[in-house]
């Protein structure tokens, strides 16, 4: 049995996106029962020198989006800069889940051994391929940052369960 590019990467994607859309509903909701500016939240990380929340769900984001358009050939959703709440944090996930959904099953099934470079931040570039990109970049890094992102919510006092990172089970993909 093989697994395709598309599957590995949208196929895992989207219901971690729609999981950390709910914990952000977790977050609000933990916000407005203890008279918390959501704010704050967004704010918190871990240790000084890592993202904050808002940060770590950007960089979430980011990977699913610049992964995507680069398996596809295609051009990568952006957003306004600056320091988003939390309901637009979720509107964000949306359109991330829509790009992501958007992007043509067979292209990104041809692109295993496709190059692609990725561009980070600072400008500097790595090529891949894109088997590689996925398996060994974007898809550790994406979970790197929601796992993060639910830790700095657990850890503020949100009340999560590994269930809320993992979803409700969900059927394989194709049924």
């Amino acid at each position: 049995m093989t697994i395709s590019l598309h599957e590995a990467s949208v196929g895992v994607y989207v219901p971690y996106l729609e999981n950390l859309a709910g914990l952000l509903d977790h977050a609000a909701a933990y916000a407005a029962a203890r008279k918390i500016d959501p704010a704050v939240l967004l704010g918190l990380r871990l240790a000084p020198n890592m993202y904050n929340l808002r940060q770590q769900i950007g960089e979430a984001k980011r990977h699913v989006i610049l992964s995507c358009a680069l398996l596809a050939g295609a051009d990568p959703l952006t957003f306004p800069a600056g320091e988003p709440d939390i309901a637009e944090l979720k509107s964000r996930i949306a359109a991330t889940i829509a790009f992501a959904e958007s992007m043509p099953r067979a292209t990104i099934d041809a692109a295993a051994d496709k190059e692609v470079v990725f561009t980070f931040k600072s400008g500097a570039t790595r090529a891949f391929t894109g088997k590689s990109l996925l398996l060994t970049f974007s898809v550790p890094q994406f979970f790197f940052h929601v796992a993060t992102s639910y830790d700095i919510l657990r850890h503020a006092g949100v009340d999560l369960a590994k269930k809320d990172f993992l979803g409700p089970p969900r059927a394989p993909a194709g049924n």
